[in-house]
């Protein structure tokens, strides 16, 4: 149902080799802040990903997702998630706010492979690789038991949904916010700067690629900042 209050529900559009349940203690920290929150699975990322899972298989969940909700929405892309987001969310009847977390936000014609300037296989089913040194590179600001359970929880990503192109930039039409990640050791900062040069705003955040799940509350309550600003 509508919230009286107008704020938004919040759709998780999750990064690249997680799941769901990565965003549970986020949720639980956004949900003591009064927000009701919906993290559907993108069948470019799972156990056994089908091997032609595309991003935009992805688009196309995130767009039911939003459609399937009363009332405004902010959705909050992270990592490759923010592809997915650029080219599914693009009604800005519906959607009050993007949020990119240290995520792809690409234009028309981009993907993850082209941004990177890398060439794109002529076969792109299959699986992409796991991220060289996860635990560095995704978790090096968490304690080593939680870090371990995430990296427990790592699935399979689909090549296609790195080399599919975005032909639609919902960033165009609707307000956003980028958080630039300072510490990031999976997308660097220097590349994160250019894409939050596109976004409607932009804030910087202390750590890693991960801070939903390396310091939940205070990422919640950054996010709240954030989504507060449009109810002023």
């Amino acid at each position: 149902m509508s919230r009286p209050d107008g704020r938004p529900t919040i759709v998780v559009a999750h990064g690249a080799w997680h799941r769901p349940s990565s965003w549970d203690a986020t949720r639980e920290a956004l949900a003591g802040l009064g927000y009701q929150t919906r993290v559907p699975a993108l069948p470019s990322a799972g156990r056994e990903p089908a091997p032609t899972a595309s991003m935009y298989d992805d688009a196309e969940v995130l767009r039911r997702e939003v459609a399937a909700v009363d009332g405004p929405v902010a959705v909050l892309a992270h990592s490759y998630g923010g592809v997915p987001t650029a080219q599914g969310v693009a009604d800005p009847t519906r959607v009050t706010r993007l949020v990119f977390v240290a995520a792809y936000l690409l234009d028309e014609g981009e993907s993850i492979f082209t941004f990177h300037r890398l060439a794109t296989p002529e076969d792109t089913s299959g699986t992409f690789p796991l991220i060289r040194n996860p635990r560095v590179a995704l978790y090096h600001d968490m304690p080593d038991a939680p870090a371990g359970q995430a990296l427990d929880g790592l699935v399979a990503q689909s090549l296609r949904s790195f080399t599919d192109p975005v032909t639609t930039a919902a960033w165009r039409d609707i307000p956003s916010t980028y958080v630039v990640c300072a510490d990031d050791r999976a997308l660097r900062p220097v590349h994160q700067e250019k894409m939050s040069a596109r976004a409607t705003t932009r804030r910087r955040l202390a750590g890693g690629h991960s801070p939903y799940l390396a310091a939940p509350e205070r990422f919640a309550a950054l996010v709240d900042e954030i989504l507060r600003s449009d109810l002023a």
